[in-house]
């Protein structure tokens, strides 16, 4: 086993190698251009973690994690689009360094990369692991119609959100992880284990980045501060306020998510103080909690040695921590 910090260093080496100077190059400098920003790349060293895990060298799991960093930023650069969003880990987005229909179509182009890389592994493997893509792939568009959908609802409640964003976000990084057990070729019971590992310690993680877009530290966070409050987004954060708003904060925060200000600098820190004087933003930090103790429980149930199950304790423990 290596640290995560080998990991990461291992994927970054990977990444550099990858070479995509083809034509046309208004296809593909803005797929190199997004890959280079790095960002965290969770998922595939969660890909290269769990193969080792289960006692698989990470050299063997790296086209797997490959294609699922590929298709992670295929979805950002869409979301970014739909979201009308300038920055992306700190550099400007996609659609904003060239235009919406470049990023459209680079995007597409990602999805079928991404497949291409499951082309390296024999016909078993590959099949398990194009099944799971396909399926995680199309969660990810169902969770992100419903973000969209839930921008024009009043109604949505807390436990249609947690699904929202399981489907967004946290079935990628089960995906990642089942990806890693699959080429390990481990038995079903720990590849689901690892999955529902994956798949609550990814809620805990989109609550988290709830929690920093509206707390976080602009020099550290990577995206503009406040951007789901601008957007008017029914985050965590906002539903749990609405649950526990006295009348008149109610409106204020109904009043606020239904207008869009010039200054938004003062509709942000209206926001945030609502979040704040309701303990909306204490009762997000303890479903983060939750969450990654729900991911550790499924690390007792696992066949695997001690030492691995407090390494993958610790990345969740870290992930809880941090405020990027």
């Amino acid at each position: 086993m290596h640290s995560i910090s080998e990991y990461q260093s291992f994927i970054t080496s990977h990444f550099s190698a990858i070479s995509i100077e083809r034509e046309p190059k208004n296809l593909y400098e803005p797929i190199a251009y997004i890959l280079s920003l790095g960002g965290k790349r969770m998922r595939p060293v969660l890909t290269l973690m769990t193969a080792e895990i289960f006692n698989t060298d990470y050299k063997k799991a790296l086209a797997a994690a490959t294609a699922v960093e590929v298709f992670h930023n295929f979805s950002l650069i869409h979301d970014d689009i739909m979201d009308d969003a300038p920055l992306r880990r700190g550099n400007e987005t996609v659609h904003e360094k060239w235009d919406v229909n470049t990023g459209i179509l680079s995007g597409d182009a990602m999805l079928i990369l991404a497949y291409q890389y499951f082309e390296q592994y024999e016909p078993v493997i590959f099949q398990s692991l194009a099944k799971l893509f396909s399926k995680t792939a199309l969660e990810v568009c169902e969770g992100q119609q419903w973000d969209v959908d839930f921008e024009q609802r009043n109604d949505v409640t807390i436990p249609e959100y947690l699904k929202m964003i399981e489907y967004k976000t946290a079935v990628l990084v089960g995906a990642a992880m089942k990806m890693g057990a699959i080429v390990a070729e481990t038995s079903e019971e720990n590849a689901n284990l690892i999955y529902d590992f994956g798949l609550n310690l990814g809620i805990a993680f989109q609550l988290q980045d709830d929690y920093l877009d509206a707390f976080g530290d602009p020099e550290t966070f990577g995206k503009q501060v406040g951007g789901d409050i601008i957007e008017n987004k029914k985050t965590y954060l906002y539903l749990k306020a609405m649950e526990f708003a006295n009348a008149e904060e109610k409106e204020q925060l109904k009043h606020l998510f239904a207008v869009q200000l010039t200054q938004n600098d003062e509709k942000i820190a209206a926001v945030k103080t609502i979040f704040n004087q309701t303990g909306a933003s204490e009762a997000t930090q303890q479903a983060i909690k939750e969450y990654t103790f729900k991911a550790f429980e499924m690390l007792e149930k696992m066949g695997i040695e001690a030492s691995k199950k407090v390494m993958l304790k610790a990345f969740g423990e870290n992930l809880m921590r941090r405020n990027v």
